[in-house]
């Protein structure tokens, strides 16, 4: 647990206490020679004490308020050393396809699957990309879910990022996951490596390049493809279907040959817990570590203002006394 403060500058404004504990000393000095003159009395000193150290609280917490301080609670949580998962989700414009106008997309039941898979994995650092004809890392592995489900909410969408080339509304490359294995999607360390493949699979065909790549990867990566498809969904975004889309069994199978081609599993969307235990059993047990991350963020300027209203609620009683 840490105390920072957004904006330590803010306690300058504790200088200004001088001002009114200079005006009260000076009118309590009057007040005394005053009332010596007409023979009354003195203020009690726990009195003019009392009202001395409300108005130099109330200037105190108004400066603590400006500092704006932060309480950060750290947890620590065990992050598996040697193993890494990466959940790929295909925004290509055929994701836009739902059973009706108003229901679920493609795209949507797919994130919410994006979500349950990250959710699954509490020890297994788990990266983000996103696939049309290209595919592109958003989130290295991380075992830090607010990174995670904020790039899946803000970074990525339908065609957000675009395909590199106009094609047509089929412009999903399955081919393109090639890079999982020639590029430095998971980090050297990770011995067990896992991508779930989230599509509709209607795929361009993927070439022998592409199972080359995996058979000649340094470490064996195990895809699973979870299939969000049906042949009756169509793409409503003007509220009546889009006549230049239509399902297509044949290209939608692209996703099965593209799947033996790299001994991969393919499952329907309705066997998502299948893949997610799937994915479970190939990492099994492994070694650990701990790893601090930054939990709950309490800001308590808004503490600090309230509490100003204890002392200057002193002051004004005394005040009208």
């Amino acid at each position: 647990m840490t105390l920072s403060f957004l904006t330590p500058f803010g306690a300058l404004v504790a200088l200004a206490a001088a001002l009114p504990l200079a005006v009260f000393a000076a009118r309590e000095r009057r007040a005394a020679r005053i009332r010596a003159a007409l023979g009354v009395g003195s203020s009690s000193r726990v009195s003019v004490a009392t009202t001395g150290f409300a108005l130099a609280a109330i200037v105190g917490l108004l400066a603590l308020a400006a500092t704006q301080p932060v309480l950060s609670m750290t947890r620590s949580r065990a992050e598996r050393t040697d193993a890494e998962l990466y959940v790929v989700l295909d925004t290509s414009r055929s994701m836009l396809a739902s059973a009706a106008p108003g229901d679920a997309t493609r795209y949507d039941r797919a994130r919410t699957a994006a979500e349950r898979v990250a959710r699954a994995f509490g020890e297994v650092p788990v990266g983000l990309a996103s696939l049309t004809d290209r595919t592109l890392p958003h989130v290295l592995p991380t075992t830090d879910a607010r990174v995670y489900l904020s790039a899946l909410d803000r970074s990525i969408g339908v065609e957000r990022p675009p395909p590199a080339f106009f094609y047509t509304t089929q412009s999903t490359t399955i081919g393109s996951l090639r890079v999982l294995a020639t590029r430095n999607f998971f980090s050297p360390q990770a011995q067990k490596r896992v991508a779930i493949v989230l599509t509709d699979g209607e795929t361009r065909e993927t070439g022998p390049e592409f199972a080359r790549a995996f058979r000649r990867a340094r470490r064996p990566i195990e895809v699973l493809f979870v299939r969000f498809w049906n042949p009756d969904e169509r793409i409503y975004e003007s509220g009546i279907a889009e006549a230049g889309y239509k399902p297509d069994a044949r290209v939608a199978a692209g996703v099965e040959r593209a799947a033996a081609s790299i001994s991969a599993r393919v499952f329907d969307e309705a066997e998502l817990d299948d893949a997610i235990a799937s994915a479970r059993a190939s990492f099994g047990e492994g070694p650990t570590r701990p790893r601090e991350r930054e939990g709950e963020r309490v800001p308590l300027m808004p503490y600090a203002t309230a509490l100003v209203l204890l002392p200057l609620g002193l002051v004004l009683r005394r005040r009208n006394l």
